[in-house]
Protein backbone atom coordinates (compact mmCIF):
# COMPACT_ATOMS: atom_id res chain seq x y z
CA UNK A 1 0.00 0.00 0.00
CA UNK A 2 1.39 3.53 -0.89
CA UNK A 3 1.46 6.76 1.13
CA UNK A 4 0.83 10.43 -0.04
CA UNK A 5 0.98 13.32 2.07
CA UNK A 6 0.88 16.89 1.16
CA UNK A 7 0.69 19.96 3.82
CA UNK A 8 -1.77 23.28 3.54
CA UNK A 9 -1.45 26.46 5.10
CA UNK A 10 -4.87 27.46 6.76
CA UNK A 11 -5.55 30.93 5.44
CA UNK A 12 -5.10 33.72 8.45
CA UNK A 13 -8.58 33.86 9.98
CA UNK A 14 -9.56 30.50 8.93
CA UNK A 15 -8.82 28.26 11.65
CA UNK A 16 -11.99 28.11 12.65
CA UNK A 17 -14.31 27.22 9.63
CA UNK A 18 -11.56 24.84 8.92
CA UNK A 19 -12.86 23.27 11.99
CA UNK A 20 -16.64 23.58 10.98
CA UNK A 21 -15.48 22.40 7.77
CA UNK A 22 -13.74 19.09 9.24
CA UNK A 23 -16.97 18.97 11.89
CA UNK A 24 -18.98 18.47 8.59
CA UNK A 25 -16.79 15.63 7.46
CA UNK A 26 -16.74 13.86 10.62
CA UNK A 27 -20.73 14.78 11.07
CA UNK A 28 -23.68 15.41 8.89
CA UNK A 29 -21.29 14.62 5.70
CA UNK A 30 -19.69 11.62 7.04
CA UNK A 31 -20.95 8.78 5.30
CA UNK A 32 -20.12 11.16 1.86
CA UNK A 33 -16.81 11.91 2.51
CA UNK A 34 -16.21 7.65 3.91
CA UNK A 35 -18.40 6.76 0.49
CA UNK A 36 -15.79 8.95 -1.92
CA UNK A 37 -12.69 7.77 -0.21
CA UNK A 38 -13.83 4.31 -0.91
CA UNK A 39 -14.59 5.27 -4.57
CA UNK A 40 -11.42 6.55 -4.70
CA UNK A 41 -9.52 3.28 -2.96
CA UNK A 42 -7.65 5.58 -0.61
CA UNK A 43 -7.66 6.04 3.33
CA UNK A 44 -7.55 9.46 4.43
CA UNK A 45 -6.13 11.25 7.82
CA UNK A 46 -5.80 14.82 8.07
CA UNK A 47 -3.73 16.54 10.99
CA UNK A 48 -3.96 20.15 12.33
CA UNK A 49 -0.58 21.44 12.79
CA UNK A 50 0.18 24.91 14.99
CA UNK A 51 3.41 26.19 13.80
CA UNK A 52 5.21 29.97 14.44
CA UNK A 53 4.12 30.49 11.09
CA UNK A 54 0.61 29.72 11.15
CA UNK A 55 -1.64 26.87 10.86
CA UNK A 56 -0.83 23.71 8.43
CA UNK A 57 -3.05 20.85 7.56
CA UNK A 58 -1.49 17.80 6.63
CA UNK A 59 -3.20 15.54 4.90
CA UNK A 60 -2.17 11.80 3.87
CA UNK A 61 -4.17 9.16 1.76
CA UNK A 62 -3.16 5.74 1.93
CA UNK A 63 -4.30 3.42 -1.03
CA UNK A 64 -3.06 1.08 -4.18
CA UNK A 65 -2.71 4.79 -5.94
CA UNK A 66 -3.08 8.15 -3.59
CA UNK A 67 -1.36 10.60 -5.63
CA UNK A 68 -3.56 9.54 -8.63
CA UNK A 69 -6.51 9.31 -6.29
CA UNK A 70 -5.54 13.09 -4.94
CA UNK A 71 -5.53 14.13 -9.24
CA UNK A 72 -9.06 12.10 -9.72
CA UNK A 73 -10.50 14.05 -7.11
CA UNK A 74 -9.65 17.48 -8.08
CA UNK A 75 -11.52 16.76 -11.47
CA UNK A 76 -14.60 15.15 -9.65
CA UNK A 77 -18.28 17.50 -10.41
CA UNK A 78 -20.65 15.55 -8.25
CA UNK A 79 -21.83 17.56 -5.13
CA UNK A 80 -20.20 16.59 -2.22
CA UNK A 81 -16.83 16.89 -4.30
CA UNK A 82 -17.49 20.60 -5.15
CA UNK A 83 -18.61 21.23 -1.90
CA UNK A 84 -15.39 19.77 -0.29
CA UNK A 85 -13.26 21.74 -3.28
CA UNK A 86 -14.82 25.10 -2.41
CA UNK A 87 -14.14 24.56 1.78
CA UNK A 88 -10.45 23.79 0.80
CA UNK A 89 -10.31 26.70 -1.27
CA UNK A 90 -11.86 28.84 1.52
CA UNK A 91 -9.78 27.71 4.60
CA UNK A 92 -6.90 27.40 2.08
CA UNK A 93 -6.74 29.30 -0.63
CA UNK A 94 -6.31 26.02 -2.66
CA UNK A 95 -7.93 25.33 -6.42
CA UNK A 96 -7.95 21.43 -5.98
CA UNK A 97 -8.97 20.90 -9.34
CA UNK A 98 -5.89 22.56 -10.66
CA UNK A 99 -2.58 20.94 -10.19
CA UNK A 100 -0.29 22.16 -7.70
CA UNK A 101 2.26 24.32 -8.74
CA UNK A 102 5.63 22.42 -8.26
CA UNK A 103 6.15 18.69 -8.32
CA UNK A 104 3.79 16.73 -5.78
CA UNK A 105 6.00 15.67 -2.45
CA UNK A 106 8.23 12.87 -2.21
CA UNK A 107 8.89 10.22 0.16
CA UNK A 108 12.89 11.18 0.86
CA UNK A 109 12.88 8.97 4.54
CA UNK A 110 10.96 5.58 5.47
CA UNK A 111 11.79 3.49 8.62
CA UNK A 112 9.81 1.01 7.46
CA UNK A 113 11.41 0.35 3.90
CA UNK A 114 14.42 -2.32 4.04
Amino acid sequence: MAMFAMAFPILPGKTEGWKRFMDELKGARKSQFDESRKRLGVRERTFLQHTPMGDFVVVTLEGDDPAGAFSKFGQGTDEFTTWFKQQALDAHGVDLAAPPPGPLPELVVDSGAP
